[in-house]
């Protein structure tokens, strides 16, 4: 079926335009705050290296109302008689014609094969695998959770982690979000991982993408809560110490959660945190090296800092 996709710019602000459409008899409201979206990327920053840049560049300070009105004769004379309406209150519709299967191609059109350090090839679920050139795929759904892998904080983690998971035995990711991190290292050849994140939805979302990889809970388990102040989790967590420990979120869970990362990996493992922003660097670094850390490796790209670290001997 078609339909008329009416977009209008709430430069008045979208309750106030949502407000006057309703009035007029208008349903089903889609609403793009641009400052909504800024909001959550500010709440959920764990998430940051999942949402593609084209579209954070769209959403900056732009808001819209959209709805959707039949593609026929009453829905364009609705339309028409919206627009007289619309129009001498200074706002301009802009319409284009979808089908229902453009709401799927829409979403998908961001997200493509995407190469990443020597090893991985991460390919969204729907996409034909090119050939992966002895690269290891990494299927994923970033509908699921904002995924692609694309921001430099992932990036430096997965090229990090290449040289050391296909030798892990254990990895522990903490922040997982959709997991693209504890799956890319047992697609790269770890044994077992475990994930945690703050969001109740993080283990159904990483144990649906580890699915699309063959991975399974015999080899991967994912847990829900607050690792700093969960002491159940802790003790779950702390069961075993890990060959690698990943932690991409933001600078100051970090410094929290870095002398746990010290008692959590083995003495020769590897603890490898990023989502450190310009400004932070310092900080994270000392936290880390008071926990009991030296210093393998700094990455910066763009504005974000990685650090490899393992425990100081002796």
């Amino acid at each position: 079926m078609e339909w008329l996709e009416v977009s209008i710019e709430a430069h008045k602000g979208t309750d106030a335009l949502s407000e006057l459409l309703e009035g007029m008899g208008v349903s089903g409201l889609v609403i793009e705050d641009g400052n909504d979206f800024e909001r959550f990327m500010d709440e959920n920053r764990q998430y940051w290296d999942y949402v593609d840049e084209e579209l954070s560049r769209k959403m900056q300070g732009r808001s819209l109302v959209k709805f959707y009105l039949s593609a026929d004769e009453e829905g364009e004379a609705q339309l028409a008689g919206l627009t007289g309406e619309l129009e001498p209150r200074g706002y301009s519709p802009a319409v284009r014609r979808v089908r229902d299967e453009d709401w799927e191609n829409n979403r998908k059109q961001y997200y493509n094969p995407m190469q990443v350090g020597n090893k991985l090839l991460i390919v969204p679920e729907w996409e034909e695998a090119p050939d992966a050139e002895g690269r290891s795929v990494l299927r994923l759904n970033p509908g699921l959770i904002f995924g692609t892998g694309s921001h430099p904080t992932t990036r430096m983690c997965l090229e990090r982690l290449e040289n050391y998971a296909p030798t892990a035995e254990s990895v522990l990711d903490l922040g997982c979000g959709s997991g693209i991190l504890s799956i890319a290292a047992l697609c790269l050849g770890a044994k077992m991982a475990v994930g945690c994140d703050i969001d109740d939805k993080a283990p159904d979302t990483a144990m649906e993408n580890a699915a699309l990889n063959g991975v399974t809970s015999d080899t991967y388990t994912v847990y829900a809560g607050d690792i700093i102040n969960d002491a159940a989790l802790r003790v779950k967590i702390g069961l075993r110490k890990y060959d690698l420990v990943l932690a991409n979120i933001v600078s100051d869970v970090i410094i929290a959660l870095v002398k746990d990362a010290a008692k959590w990996v083995k003495p020769d493992g590897k603890f490898i945190c990023s989502g450190i922003i310009d400004g932070r660097e310092d900080e994270v670094r000392a936290a880390v090296e008071s926990a009991g850390f030296e210093m393998l490796d700094h990455g910066h790209v763009e504005d974000w800092h990685c650090y490899m670290a393992q425990l100081r001997k002796g």
